[in-house]
């Protein structure tokens, strides 16, 4: 079997289970009763602030709408506390954003790391009192204090991905949305292949999954919940499920939560 053949095989179980997996869970939670919705900012949802329509024709390349993302979050401005929480155990956290740098302060023990969002690529960076040094890439695929957030989810390094494509329609329970496929350039990722769900009226991202190099959901990004604050909508809670190799059964689960 040829390596294009394998490609393809893996994108068509994956876009299959997909499909089949294919619900959301705010069909009562009221954010989109505003035509202008958007979710905004936290410390893993940087990216899911978006001010653009995606709504008209002809569709927006994979390559526009990824731009479009990261230009908007790069001029953000925003110092907001927050948690993750998995089980009984309870991550507290702060983010403070100036531009195209994002900071992410943890304590018990202290640790803060930097987020850049370049043009081209963004960079992750351990402070400490001597400066800043770049965060090892053998380290990207830990997790984060134990939970089911590792420090490459924390990065978004795949909107950065170069092959990036736009898979059609398709709808989030009641919401039309633009469903693209981002591949990764390497092995180095703990993910093969990411698929994101971004609502066709807000710009917002609904839904990531994000599968291993064996075609298998390994992790799923979903908002729960949105809340305003100061006249703006902000993230509440996401969700962050983490499967069992193979088959459909959650092992972890997490939770990001933003406070008031």
């Amino acid at each position: 079997m040829s390596s294009d053949e394998g490609i393809t095989k893996l994108e068509s179980r994956m876009i299959k289970a997909a499909r089949r997996r294919a619900h959301f869970s705010l069909e009562h939670s009221g954010l989109f009763r505003h035509s202008s919705f958007v979710i905004r900012h936290s410390a893993l949802a940087v990216f899911f602030a978006l001010s653009f329509s995606l709504d008209g024709e002809p569709p927006p390349s994979a390559k526009d709408i990824l731009n479009s993302v990261r230009m908007v979050e790069s001029k953000q401005q925003l110092d907001l506390q927050g948690q993750l929480r998995q089980n009984d155990a309870v991550v507290p956290f702060r983010l403070v954003q100036n531009g195209p740098l994002i900071r992410y302060s943890f304590t018990n023990p202290d640790e803060t790391l930097q987020l850049r969002l370049g043009e081209n690529s963004s960079r992750l960076d351990l402070v400490s009192d001597a400066g800043t040094e770049k965060f090892a890439a053998s380290k990207l695929n830990q997790r984060i204090r134990d939970t089911s957030v590792t420090y490459e989810d924390l990065a978004f390094k795949f909107l950065y991905w170069p092959t990036a494509r736009v898979l059609g329609e398709e709808n989030v329970r009641t919401r039309k949305c633009w469903k693209l496929q981002l591949r990764a350039p390497s092995r180095e990722s703990q993910y093969s292949n990411v698929l994101l769900w971004i609502d066709k009226a807000s710009g917002a991202l609904m839904r990531m999954e994000g599968y291993d190099w064996n075609a298998q959901l390994a992790k799923r990004f979903e908002v729960v919940s949105a809340q305003k604050i100061e006249g703006r909508w902000f993230l509440k809670q996401m969700r962050v499920e983490e499967f069992q190799p193979g088959t459909n059964h959650v092992q972890a689960r997490t939770y990001l939560e933003i406070k008031k």
